[in-house]
């Protein structure tokens, strides 16, 4: 049996085993994805297609209490019954290359659960908030049979809000001494929100930040999302969080087909993304050198050069 035949049969293997929910099947594959970008696509392509699970993206500032927050959810969804998928992307270090949170270690009570996967996963440097190979791994959670994903990422700034892409509801987690109102609306992460989330409701100024959101999410017509008040810590207000969540979910469920696109449109374009960081990665430095002497020498523009180089 040649190599090519025999991927082939480790990839319908493992394919098999983790349609049947086999964990260890699934952290492997998921090391697969992250991993080895030539036998990923084979495995993925085993799989059913996407679009079983709901997604829910959890975005904010560091120190919003995220973490705290999906380890609330996980216990609201456990006991409905059902299966909980949790990926925690941890910005990575530039000395070490290692993520620099731990969010495994503060859901650690779920982790004899075998109805809870959790899996923790370095953005490597790919910028957005996401790591390169999100995408991929929730495909794998939901060929799993994991119906609920958890989709943890830190909304640092304007440009790491790709959560939304992949998700099919977005909450935007907030707390009280962010900034001054200004701040607060014209960050990035307020055009991106479905639910606004102000945690820590226990803290001075939780009330003012609510009124000042309200003020600012009242001008986003015609869909104007909501604003709640919650204490990840106390549980206080995570039922209006819920039912904010579940309207989104029983839209999915009844089949809408624009919400159920709009997860898969967006990890389509975010595997696009990084098959093109590779190929560029890829380009020989010779067809570089050539595009940059054609444009130094006034024969090019660098808009004519880059649509040469990923051609």
């Amino acid at each position: 049996m040649d190599g090519g035949a025999t991927t082939q049969l480790q990839s319908s293997q493992l394919a098999r085993e983790i349609s049947k929910g086999n964990r260890r099947a699934l952290s492997k594959g998921i090391t697969l994805v992250e991993n080895d970008r030539e036998r990923a696509p084979t495995l993925l392509r085993l799989l059913r297609p996407p679009g079983r699970a709901f997604i829910v993206g959890v975005t904010g500032p560091p120190g919003t209490g995220k973490s705290t927050l999906v380890d609330r959810l996980i216990e609201i969804y456990r006991k409905t019954g059902h299966r909980v998928g949790v990926i925690a992307v941890d910005p990575t270090s530039p000395i070490t290359g290692g993520a620099l949170l731990g969010d495994r270690i503060r859901m650690a009570s779920h982790t004899a659960d075998r109805g809870v996967y959790i899996r923790s996963m370095a953005s490597r440097g790919w910028s957005g908030g996401l790591s390169r190979a999100t995408s991929q791994v929730i495909q794998l959670m939901d060929a799993a049979g994991f119906d609920i994903i958890l989709l943890e990422t830190v909304g640092i700034g304007q440009s790491d809000i790709e959560v939304v892409s992949v998700s099919h509801v977005v909450l935007v987690v907030l707390m009280p001494g962010l900034g001054d109102d200004v701040q607060v609306s014209k960050a990035g992460l307020m055009e991106i929100g479905d639910v606004y989330v102000v945690n820590k409701a226990d803290m001075e100024g939780a009330d003012s930040m609510v009124v000042s959101l309200l003020g600012v999410v009242r001008g986003m017509k015609p869909r104007s999302p909501p604003v709640i008040k919650v204490s990840a810590l106390s549980g206080e207000g995570l039922e209006k969080l819920q039912v904010a969540i579940e309207a989104v979910r029983e839209r999915f469920e009844s089949g809408d087909l624009e919400l159920r696109l709009r997860s898969i449109r967006g990890m389509i374009v975010e595997t696009a993304k990084w098959t093109l960081m590779e190929r560029l990665g890829q380009a020989s430095q010779g067809k570089v050198e050539g595009l940059a002497r054609q444009v130094a020498g006034g024969k090019l523009a660098i808009d004519d050069a880059a649509i040469r180089l990923v051609r």
